[in-house]
């Protein structure tokens, strides 16, 4: 029928034109105008303004008011607090300290006057990423691993921290550098920096504080404060992320990786164009405008402090950090942050699919689809792994926002009846797969989800498939290691709140319901 049609159209069409040519006056041509996009090629939104939220006062009912943390592999499974404990060390061990080939992603590359240094590698991309560097010290903080802990840190604030002034992303991490401290970014990604901010707490409230690079508390303050109160700053590049490194000129073509050449592969497989162009060529002397990595008329954080890209991303939404910075941070910012951990609870339900509770990989601050270089909304990607943990832990710990149990029951139902072993790492919002890969972080991340579902068959079948899950290794191990570990740990009650004055405590505890 559609042939059928399409070729009545085309006939149609032609009678037309031959009439309109012998009577008909000449039309006036009408010009479209143009479709306003960011420096990513998607379609530039005029956000509505914030408008009134549900406020969550208090300290709500979880882990936080009550210091206990459940261990859902107990309570679901049976399992013994010394059968979890093995579990995560013997993670801990594979990932930090195993064959360095196949297994580990933790790699130390001598020492400074600071003393060792160490980088978490996102082995399928060859970089170093600050949210890989920050997820690698808040494992050894939680676990207390002070070696590790400083090493990654000695690292980051060595290479990736930007130290020329004449670059408007001073002061923040630049996201993504090759292993041997040369830039692949000169540019930051907040992520990083949240966790940087909340695993340098957590150290110094467990080890205290020493001088330096590792007076814990006085760098988390100052990256905290930068990320709400950094000047706008403008320039010109090529940029440099030290005042005597050399200027960083993005590559013609994508850096050398094994997801890129998978990627390429596939595209020529298609007859695609690779590398795709989503945002023009690249233009080392652009002007660049950066700012906070917060978007002070939502009170949220924001995809990029870019100020041309007015984008957020779900899974940068963490409520339950932000509650405490709002008790332990800069005084004069800590209404800002528990304003802003109701905001993220609030952007989450907006955001998320209506059926599924899978959320895209980045949205409008008002919570309405962002459209893509491509001209389709943005779906259910990588980063969206992450979302379900986060408002998940944002129960355990806090206990505020009822409306995320719903949440969790949707979205590990929707994956359970996907096929639990086999659901896509990627979907459209509504549900539809956007890709053949099943991956283990995402098993891991959406287990966590059990802390806000409802007891039962569907949330006993994610602890079990990741108990029995095999630790993740080869090209992939990054980041399904980093969430397999950490969700490991969420799940068996050792991710905990780390407070001011805290006793320091064994590596795992006993179960509590």
């Amino acid at each position: 029928m559609a042939g059928s049609i399409r070729l009545f159209c085309i006939a149609a069409g032609t009678l037309l034109a031959a009439g309109s040519a012998v009577a008909q006056p000449e039309q006036p041509q009408v010009t479209q105008p143009a479709i306003a996009t960011n420096g990513r090629g998607e379609r530039v939104h005029a956000n509505a303004p914030l408008g009134a939220i549900k406020r969550f006062p208090g300290n709500g009912n979880g882990a936080f008011a009550t210091g206990r943390y459940r261990n859902l592999f107990a309570e679901q499974l049976g399992k013994t607090p010394q059968e979890t404990r093995a579990k995560i060390e013997q993670a801990f061990q594979r990932f930090f300290h195993g064959d360095g080939q196949e297994e580990t992603v933790y790699f130390e590359t001598g020492a400074n006057a600071n003393g060792t240094l160490a980088y978490i590698t996102d082995w399928a991309n060859n970089d170093a990423r600050s949210e890989g560097m920050s997820y690698g010290m808040m494992i050894a903080v939680q676990l207390g691993k002070k070696r590790e802990f400083d090493a990654l840190w000695n690292w980051s604030k060595t290479y990736m921290q930007v130290t020329d002034p004449q670059n408007p992303s001073y002061g923040y991490f630049a996201w993504s550098m090759s292993t041997n401290g040369s830039p692949r970014s000169v540019g930051a990604a907040p992520d990083g920096e949240e966790y940087y901010v909340m695993a340098l707490y957590f150290a110094a409230n467990r080890w205290g504080n020493g001088t330096g690079i590792y007076d814990y508390k006085a760098e988390a303050d100052k990256i905290l404060s930068g990320m709400r109160h950094r000047a706008i700053m403008t320039g010109t590049g090529p940029f440099r992320i030290h005042p005597d490194g050399p200027p960083f000129v993005p590559p013609s073509t994508p850096w050398p990786s094994p997801n890129n050449r998978t990627a390429a592969a596939e595209a020529a497989e298609k007859g695609e164009l690779w590398p795709p162009n989503r945002s023009g060529p690249v233009r080392p002397n652009w002007p660049v405008t950066v700012g906070p990595m917060v978007e002070e008329s939502h009170a949220m954080i924001r995809f990029v402090p870019e100020t041309s890209n007015n984008t957020t991303d779900a899974s940068y939404h963490l409520p339950h950090f932000y509650e405490l910075w709002s008790r332990w941070g800069p005084e004069a910012d800590r209404a800002f942050w528990g304003k802003a951990a109701d905001v993220s609870r609030d952007l989450i339900v907006k955001v998320v699919g209506a059926t599924t509770a899978l959320s895209p990989e980045r949205s409008n601050f008002d919570g309405s689809r962002l459209i893509g270089h491509d001209g389709t909304p943005v779906e259910f990607g990588y980063d969206s792994w992450r979302t379900v943990s986060n408002w998940s832990i944002d129960w355990a710990w806090f206990g505020k926002d009822a409306r995320q149990r719903t949440l969790s029951d949707r979205n590990q139902a929707f994956l359970f009846g996907q096929g639990i072993g086999t659901f896509a790492d990627r979907y459209t919002l509504d549900g539809k797969p956007l890709s053949d890969r099943h991956s283990s972080g995402m098993v891991a991340a959406t287990a966590v989800g059990g802390f806000a579902a409802t007891p039962g068959p569907v949330s006993k079948a994610f602890l079990q498939t990741v108990w029995d899950m095999p630790l993740p290794t080869g090209e992939q191990r990054y980041f399904d290691g980093m969430l397999y570990l950490m969700s490991m740990m969420h799940l068996s009650g050792e991710f905990r709140i780390i407070a001011p004055n805290t006793v320091p405590r064994p590596t795992a505890m006993q179960s509590t319901p």
